[in-house]
């Protein structure tokens, strides 16, 4: 079933770490959603005629919306898509944009998930990070969402930020858990170009932590996880059974989706496009019908590419009966005989007819990923 991201590139701040596209303004606003609405009206038969199973409303903060606003776009999806009755419709939201009556707004709308956006427990960590909310904050927030009346809530950690102790972390990890969560989300810092931590990696003012940090870490998110009763069904994602997200497992399944906004993706199975990533641009190409996108059509050694990156970030891992259906001989040979050393390391175990990553070649999986990819013919 295809899924549908709402990219919302509205901020009121702009965090340190952050390289998705953002704008800290809001004086577009309302085009932007007259420009979503007619988005979604064009990209009507991209997936074909599958009921979406998955709405998300990313950004950016998507909390800087009002109620009113979110619905006028989550009115006009279900007009133009087909959509099950039970789907799964998340919201992004920032701590500090809480409030009860915002809440009980969303719920009204049939949002039926929520992700927040916590990162730190600490407030050392949350400056450094410039995020808008202290500790205190996220705590209050988090206890309306519950208070609410939301199931299935997610959150999202930050670890290997400079300063912080494998001390620091376990108590993060500790008291994520001590609330009612469902989902944790725990990505590791990555400093990239042209955000404010990579400038300052530039100036030599930030380095990143030491690598057998890194792994103390991630070791201490599975044991800590585990223990609290989720499941690690994907590099950076843990979830309680029946509460994984249905969203992100079908982008690392390779399910159709549809990306609205400026800097959106979108993949039916075949081909790949993207969208400006210029809010103006994209507005105005929108509005006057010209092409706000880019696209790729996909060839076979692209998605074979494609799906090992993804297959290999999950706990079901690559399939190898689906391998050698859909790639053929060639492919299948190739992942076999390329698997058998990383096997013989312990970085890679075989379970049944699937080949997935252990604890040890999680932590260097995008090493793994890379050996895999096949090369592109001369």
């Amino acid at each position: 079933m295809a899924g549908i991201y709402i990219h919302i590139p509205f901020c009121k701040k702009l965090c340190h770490y952050c390289d998705f596209y953002h704008i800290v303004s809001t004086s577009n606003k309302d085009a932007f959603y007259e420009a979503i609405i007619k988005e979604a009206s064009i990209m009507k038969d991209y997936a074909g005629n599958e009921p979406l199973s998955t709405i998300y409303i990313g950004g950016g903060t998507p909390s800087v919306c009002s109620v009113k606003d979110i619905a006028t776009i989550l009115n006009h999806i279900v007009k133009v898509f087909p959509t099950e009755e039970t789907s799964e419709i998340t919201i992004e939201l920032n701590p500090d944009d809480v409030t009860s009556e915002y809440l009980k707004g969303l719920k009204s709308l049939g949002i039926n998930r929520v992700s927040m956006g916590i990162q730190s427990w600490r407030d050392t960590d949350l400056k450094m990070l410039n995020r808008r909310h202290d500790s205190s904050v996220a705590a209050s927030a988090l206890k309306s969402v519950f208070r609410a009346g939301f199931e299935n809530v997610t959150i999202d950690l930050i670890y290997g930020i400079p300063g912080m102790t494998l001390s620091d972390w376990e108590s993060n990890l500790d008291l994520s858990f001590s609330y009612d969560i469902k989902h944790l989300s725990a990505y590791h810092l990555t400093i990239e170009p042209g955000t404010v931590f990579g400038k300052m990696r530039d100036k030599n003012l930030l380095s990143e932590i030491e690598e057998e940090d890194s792994a103390s870490q991630f070791n201490m998110l599975i044991e800590k996880s585990e223990t609290a009763g989720f499941i690690h069904y994907e590099i950076s994602n843990f979830g309680r059974e029946g509460y994984f997200s249905r969203h992100n497992s079908n982008y690392w399944k390779q399910v159709p989706y549809i990306g609205l906004g400026p800097s959106a993706h979108s993949f039916n199975g075949y081909s790949r496009q993207w969208n400006v990533s210029n809010l103006k641009s994209y507005i105005r190409s929108v509005n006057e019908g010209t092409a706000y996108y880019e696209k790729e059509v996909l060839d076979s050694r692209t998605c074979f590419n494609e799906y090992i990156m993804t297959s290999l970030r999950t706990m079901w891992g690559i399939d190898l009966e689906y391998l050698e259906m859909t790639f053929e001989k060639e492919g299948y040979d190739y992942v076999v005989n390329l698997s058998t050393k990383f096997k013989e390391y312990g970085l890679m175990k075989q379970d049944k007819k699937n080949l997935v990553l252990t604890n040890q070649g999680k932590m260097i999986s995008d090493n793994i990923i890379s050996e895999f990819m096949m090369p592109a013919e001369e």
